[in-house]
Parts: structure tokens; C-alpha cells; sequence
């Protein structure tokens, strides 16, 4: 794999597209920051790490998505690549908060910010932007965040866990090209924060409710049975889990 390493960017997520703009970038290329200064998280939140502390690096996905109603799927396979990686670092309580955050316990310890770009042939060519913590010790302002530090109480060595989530993205994301579809729809399931736990949620009215996470649709949906046990499916930012 062809990998840029930079001390400082605004965003390796920009860094990449505008590499794309001048010249072709081979497939799966990363873009790796020891700092970035202008990190995104999901629908333009900000994604703020400690200096060399932490991973921030964005992969180029192209030739695997053929259609745009298939974009989850990839969502599901970048999460699924971080969670199976950090396993074997043995971090304890992994687990998916729909749609896009990889929880250590009740403690938020990354994040994936897809961006996708759709040519006139057709061709969609994906941006996928992870961020990890994972040497910071300095959450007094995060109080939902954590590291992989903080919950081993241990230093970890940075490359080696970049590595291990690469090796495993590549490899999966092999496994999908061959249709193998279901399985990580599984995997990922099968991680899904809270499932199954009855939580409080807060809707886009700011209504409160009692529900049970079920499972997430192949689109991508949060299907959730209320308090009175209908079941309803809900985007990206139209629901919040109170936790």
C-alpha cells in the first residue's frame, strides 16, 4: 500500500481529495498526520486530537462501490476492520455506536468519517477517514472520550496499531469484493452498541423516549422498537442515544 506520512494538515480527509484533483492516487493509498488541525467528524462535527498522541489518517477506496445505495456496506467494513484490530491488542468492551463510533465500554475511543465522490462515468470513489485515540491521557473536556491509554493504562506503539487496522481494512474489504456481503452485515450487528438494552433516545422534535436498538437495515437505518413496541427506522442525526 502506498502510504504519505505528514507532520501537520488541516485534514487528511481534504489532503487526499485534492491529491485526487491533480493526479491519479492509486488505489487505497493512506494519508497519515501527526497532527491535524482541522479534523471532521459526521455531518460537519469536529474531531479534535492531542498532538502525536493520537492516529488520524484517511484511506482512498475505489473500484468498490457500484452503486450509491451500497455506501453503508462500507461503513460496516471500516468498522468492523477497526474494531477486529484493536481486539487483538486485547481492548476490552469493543463495540459500534451507530453509525460510525468505536466504543471502548461507555467510552468513545474513535471514529470513521466517510466521503463520497460520484464521477460522471459513474465511478465512486470513497475517502474514508479514521481517527483514533490512542496515547492521550487528557479528556477533561470529553467526558464520553477515552483512549486506548486510559483503558489498558498502558503506551501503546502508534504504528504498530496503524498498521494492524490497514492490514485488516485491506484484507477485508478484499473478502466484500467477492460479495461476501452478509457476513460483515453480521459482524457488524453483532458489535452494535447497546443492542438489545432498553435506552432512552431523544428524536429530531427533542421528544424523549424509551427504546431497544434491534438492528441496523443493509441501508443503514437504526431500526429501534419503542416503548410501544413499534418498531421505527431512523438516518444518520435524526436520533440520539442519551447514554
Amino acid at each position: 500500500m502506498n502510504i504519505i506520512k505528514l507532520d501537520a494538515i488541516s485534514s487528511t480527509n481534504d489532503y487526499l481529495k485534492k491529491l485526487m484533483s491533480r493526479q491519479y492516487v492509486e488505489n487505497f493509498t493512506i494519508v497519515t498526520a501527526e497532527n491535524q488541525t482541522q479534523g471532521k467528524g459526521q455531518m460537519g462535527a469536529v474531531w479534535n486530537v492531542e498532538p502525536g498522541k493520537n492516529l488520524t489518517f484517511s484511506v482512498l477506496v475505489r473500484d468498490f462501490l457500484l452503486d450509491i445505495g451500497e455506501i453503508f456496506n462500507l461503513n460496516r467494513v471500516v468498522a468492523v476492520s477497526i474494531v477486529e484490530a484493536l481486539e487483538t491488542f486485547q481492548i476490552p468492551d469493543l463495540s459500534i455506536k451507530w453509525p460510525n463510533d468505536i466504543m471502548a465500554g461507555n467510552k468513545k475511543v474513535g471514529g470513521i468519517l466517510i466521503e463520497n465522490t460520484i464521477k460522471n462515468n459513474g465511478e465512486i470513489f470513497s475517502v474514508v477517514g479514521i481517527g483514533l485515540n490512542v496515547n492521550q491521557k487528557d479528556f477533561s473536556n470529553l467526558p464520553k472520550a477515552a483512549s486506548l491509554s486510559v483503558i489498558k493504562g498502558m503506551e501503546f506503539d502508534k504504528q504498530a496499531v496503524f498498521y494492524e487496522i490497514a492490514e485488516n481494512l485491506k484484507q477485508n474489504m478484499a473478502a466484500i469484493l467477492h460479495k461476501n456481503t452478509l457476513v460483515f452485515l453480521e459482524k457488524y450487528d453483532a458489535r452494535l452498541y447497546k443492542k438489545g438494552v432498553p435506552m432512552p433516545f431523544q428524536d429530531l422534535a427533542g421528544k424523549q423516549f424509551m427504546g431497544i436498538i434491534r438492528q441496523v437495515s443493509p441501508t443503514g437505518k437504526l431500526e429501534v422498537i419503542d416503548e410501544n413496541e413499534i418498531i421505527r427506522y431512523y438516518d444518520i442525526k435524526e436520533i440520539q442515544m442519551l447514554y
